[in-house]
């Protein structure tokens, strides 16, 4: 599949180093390598998809561009617009051109996390109680020193939507959320945040850009047990904990694993677009459900969504 990779910076050069000898063309309006400063200016017989790397403001019509040429779309998360309707636009031109349009969440592709699914899948756990999700990275002056990623919803629209699709992953769309607390420590924009559900199950989502050991973990609870996700892959060794409970209390019996390995979901999730461009299809619901809970949040904080 000939690919074009849109945008070269730290995600644009992941994602060429995945694809590797598929790249035939590279996009970029400030970066000296690119061999295009624009994707109106890649001729059009000269490929088949594109892995769209920009900022978050560029993405919508770059997207548009090339579905309506035909052309099948990995889009970098998160994929925002003003409302949903514009959202809905992108599925229809795709399912009309038969383009594919992924937005990528690779954190699917974590295998704790898809082990986790199952768990859930084969209601190991009985009914799902309470599920809490803490993700945090030390990248405040990185963020701060952007000229881009510094403004609006901050680490919200970054480490949440992640956060947010892992709901939809694990547990489909539920509740209505609210925040709890927020704060701009060392940033323009929200670097620190916790909102949640009160639905089925109950969801604590908190997220930041001033954990200085990057941290990831994930805690649910249900009637028969619970599952415990500590750190990813890319930073590992990464465990995960099933404990099953004991009636009527005690010291519940623990299966452990442990993994320790390069991340492995960039190319896994390269693999899984590729059969996404063989068969067509989006996942444009996803977009169209986190846009609507950052709408939210973002109306509810005082903060504009894109």
């Amino acid at each position: 599949m000939r690919t074009v990779i849109v945008g070269l910076g730290i995600q644009g050069n992941k994602r060429m180093a995945i694809a590797g000898e598929d790249v035939v063309a590279t996009v970029d309006p400030v970066v000296s390598k690119a061999q295009y400063r624009t994707v109106d200016q890649v001729p059009l017989d000269s490929f088949d998809a594109a892995l769209v790397c920009t900022p978050d403001q560029a993405k919508f019509d770059i997207v548009k561009y090339l579905l309506s040429h035909s052309k099948h779309v990995l889009v970098e998360k998160p994929l925002l617009a003003s409302d949903g309707t514009q959202l809905r636009l992108l599925g229809e031109i795709a399912r009309s051109t038969g383009a594919a349009c992924y937005t990528a969440y690779n954190h699917r592709f974590e295998p704790h996390i898809m082990r986790l699914k199952e768990l859930l899948d084969g209601r190991t756990l009985g009914n799902i109680y309470l599920a809490r999700f803490f993700y945090g990275n030390g990248t405040a002056l990185d963020v701060k020193h952007s000229p881009w990623r510094d403004q609006g919803l901050g680490v919200v629209s970054d480490l949440g939507s992640h956060l947010l699709d892992m709901v939809l992953f694990l547990f489909g769309p539920t509740g209505k959320f609210e925040p709890w607390n927020y704060n701009r420590f060392e940033n323009n924009a929200l670097d620190h945040f916790l909102f949640g559900s009160s639905g089925k199950p109950v969801l604590e989502l908190e997220m930041t850009l001033l954990s200085w050991r990057n941290t990831f973990t994930a805690d649910v609870f249900g009637e028969l047990g619970s599952a415990h996700i500590n750190c990813l892959c890319k930073w590992g060794p990464s465990t995960f904990a099933v404990r099953k409970r004991v009636f009527p209390s005690g010291k519940p019996d623990e299966n452990m694993q442990t993994i320790e390995c390069a991340d492995p979901t960039w190319a896994a999730e390269y693999k899984y677009f590729k059969e996404l461009c063989r068969t067509g299809g989006t996942n444009i619901e996803n977009d169209i459900w986190i846009q609507s809970v950052l709408s939210g949040i973002a109306q509810a904080v005082g903060e504009e969504l894109v």
